[in-house]
């Protein structure tokens, strides 16, 4: 793929356009997202590389490492490229046995937000995700509006949702404008049908994370049956999926392998027949 090629983007706001094809740099930290990676200068080329194939959305998190990841992203990409928009998340604080806290009070996101202010060294963050726990009856109001406050003062330009309910959502856009939301969603994992239509309906951008699985990889025979049909690996065949799902589907694939990366950007330019999608929406 030449950087010509990953040509398909989305334009949430004048000065946040996105590849829908982005790059996930949790797998940049070392074993269950703790600790430097095996190889640091692997890791630094996987970035830059991303970069000049035309990768504009990086996703990212100060708790992945905790901190190393976005210490390495500083070091590939600053002073970072004008087309480049960096999504970070907020919420959690990674604990010394490799626990993942969740934490929304006020202090913790005001502190982490200008911990990534640091560690990336930017004068504002372009998208900010509140990352909230599975048990979604919680309000998220007081956590958003710290983060609104945020924006109002210039450290924060847009906002966004991760993991969150149709209702939390609401509560969120009720308070601040939302540009995208980041849920568990993938060819298997299709509890968010609605809500993936939902964000459609309303120009928002839909986020999936863990594309290809996560820390379980997708297993499916219909998968790599249609995969061979198409002439594709089951993982670029599970990706152009979700990408024909939704037209403000962004998918966040990680690796921290660059032949690996350009496998995942090869997936932007698979076009599924539509017997395929047929077959495959049956999994």
């Amino acid at each position: 793929m030449t950087t010509s090629e990953l040509t398909d983007r989305l334009a949430l706001a004048d000065d946040l356009v996105l590849t829908r094809m982005g790059y996930g740099t949790m797998q940049l930290a070392g074993p269950h997202v703790m600790g430097p990676p095996r190889d640091r200068d692997e890791a630094v080329a996987v970035l830059r590389e991303a970069v000049d194939r035309g990768v504009t959305h990086i996703d990212t998190s100060d708790y992945y490492g905790p901190f190393i990841v976005n210490e390495i992203l500083r070091e590939a990409l600053h002073p970072y490229p004008a087309d480049v928009r960096i999504v970070t998340k907020v919420g959690c604080r990674r604990g010394e046995d490799g626990s993942w806290n969740l934490d929304t009070s006020p202090d913790e996101l005001v502190r982490e937000v200008h911990e990534n202010l640091g560690r990336l060294d930017v004068e504002g963050l372009d998208v900010v995700n509140l990352r909230v726990s599975d048990d979604h009856s919680e309000s998220l109001g007081e956590a958003f509006r710290t983060l609104a406050d945020l924006r109002e003062q210039g450290l924060i330009r847009h906002l966004g949702v991760s993991n969150v309910s149709p209702e939390q959502l609401a509560e969120a856009r009720a308070i601040a404008p939302v540009v995208c939301v980041q849920n568990h969603y993938n060819l298997v994992h299709r509890t968010d049908d609605d809500l993936v239509d939902h964000c459609a309906a309303e120009g928002i951008a839909y986020t999936s994370f863990f594309p290809l699985g996560g820390f379980s990889p997708l297993q499916s025979d219909t998968l790599a049956r249609v995969a061979e049909r198409v002439g594709a690996t089951p993982q670029q065949t599970a990706l152009a999926w979700l990408l024909q799902r939704s037209p403000t589907m962004l998918l966040i694939p990680g690796t921290s392998s660059r032949a690996h990366l350009r496998e995942n950007l090869a997936a932007a330019d698979l076009e599924l027949p539509a017997e395929a999608v047929a077959e495959l929406d049956t999994i």
